[in-house]
């Protein structure tokens, strides 16, 4: 697919979600609420990805509270859903009301995957958050959808945060370790594990552990990693291929309960173990935009604040300012459109943003 084939998808894209969640008979309660107060007719006035910019920037204040069903179309009124939340370590987490969406968004990383290191068939250990967030449910689909087993652990990360916050460190560090206990009893269990999700932070405990006990990543048998966070730099990259998981494949990502996952550019040792990001077009959109003026992006190779879109059946989210900074990258092979490199805590917030498990 060549960029201006990606372009025209997209904008193809766009009217397709418009229509659904504007129409009132298959939209959304929140948007067909709030566009009552719109001086455009979404159905009529947005033709394209650049007409999103009618619309005020996302609040994620919005996501706050309920009631949690004035996200769920109308067309899925009568489906299951699901609720996963973001945040909350302290007041109410942002939620999203979720019906298939997790399921299409890795189902659709899966066929990213390498099966000579994510092996189909294999079983995979899923060693991060619980509880409420989507990547517990999220990952063991994967897991399943490649015809494996996932064993879990039990992972508060608001708790982490929170003794942070305190400078409680000893207390933190007992219950990384536990956690970590908790990996190594499943990794020693002889359940054949070959792939694996955690974090950075997580990734290092767990190999020096195994490093303590003797043995490491690749003779416990795992022969593919999934990690991501703002904790996995170019440097971080660097050194967990060379020194934590020499021999093991890894591939980063970088995702939360608004995008789905951002799949990275190819590797390339040229790159200096450089990371870029595309966003899962046209499911959702990444743009690298002006500190000052949210509807500009910013030149290749700049730095910019993340602002991201979300074009599902499910969700519609236009224009949501990420915690996030980074570089705007060039489209590549195999993403026909913008990524982003270098993605950390957005400078005004880097100060009171606390990282934890991730």
């Amino acid at each position: 697919m060549t960029e201006a084939e990606a372009r025209e998808q997209l904008d193809a894209h766009v009217c397709e979600i418009i229509e659904w969640h504007f129409n009132p008979e298959t939209g959304s309660p929140f948007w067909l609420e709030k566009a009552q107060s719109f001086n455009f007719d979404p159905r009529k006035d947005v033709k394209c990805f650049d007409d999103l910019k009618k619309f005020e920037h996302f609040e994620d204040e919005w996501l706050r509270g309920g009631p949690i069903r004035r996200w769920v179309p109308k067309a899925y009124e009568n489906e299951k859903v699901y609720v996963f939340e973001t945040g909350g370590t302290t007041g109410i987490p942002k939620s999203r009301a979720v019906v298939n969406d997790h399921w299409i968004d890795y189902e659709n990383f899966s066929d990213t995957l390498p099966d000579e290191h994510f092996p189909k068939g294999g079983n995979w250990l899923m060693l991060g958050p619980s509880g409420p967030r989507r990547l517990r449910l999220a990952v063991e689909h994967l897991c399943q959808h490649r015809g494996g087993i996932c064993f879990c652990v039990d992972l508060d990360p608001r708790w982490v945060v929170k003794l942070i916050k305190r400078g409680n460190m000893a207390e933190m560090e007992a219950y990384r370790d536990h956690v970590i206990d908790q990996a190594v009893t499943v990794l020693s269990a002889g359940h054949d594990i070959k792939c694996m999700f955690t974090t950075p932070k997580l990734l290092e405990a767990l190999a020096m552990r195994l490093m303590e006990d003797g043995t490491s990543i690749k003779e416990q048998g795992i022969t593919g990693i999934f990690s991501g966070g703002t904790e996995f730099t170019p440097q971080w990259y660097r050194f967990a291929m060379e020194e934590l998981i020499e021999g093991v494949y890894m591939t980063p990502t970088y995702g939360n309960t608004l995008m789905g996952l951002a799949c990275s550019k190819p590797f390339d040792p040229a790159d200096e173990y450089k990371i870029s990001y595309h966003a899962p077009q046209p499911r959702a959109v990444i743009e690298v935009v002006d500190f000052d003026d949210y509807n500009k992006l910013v030149g290749y190779g700049e730095t910019g604040r993340v602002k991201l879109t979300t074009l599902t059946k499910e969700l519609f989210v236009p224009g949501f300012m990420e915690r996030d900074e980074g570089e705007r990258e060039k489209p590549c092979e195999p993403y026909p459109w913008d990524g982003v490199s270098g993605v950390r805590p957005y400078h005004e917030f880097a100060t009171t943003t606390t990282v934890g498990v991730y």
